[in-house]
């Protein structure tokens, strides 16, 4: 997975860069890179995933309920 981020003609490096951190964001890369920075079992992780979408889940009901 390559992502490339070609630089406009007089474009500022910084503009450049900061499209290349937005697009990185989007594709979730970045979480991804954060997330295998360490071993985490598999039960760590469906504790996680259960834990988030109880959470969703709550907040979901609450603005249902309004």
């Amino acid at each position: 997975m390559s992502i490339e981020v070609k630089i406009r003609k007089g474009e500022p490096m910084e503009r450049a860069l900061r499209r290349l951190k937005k697009r990185l964001d989007r594709e979730g890369v970045i979480r991804d890179v954060r997330a295998k920075r360490y071993f985490e079992k598999p039960s760590e992780i469906k504790r996680r995933k259960n834990k988030m979408a109880a959470f969703n889940n709550m907040i979901r009901q609450r603005y249902i309920n309004q």
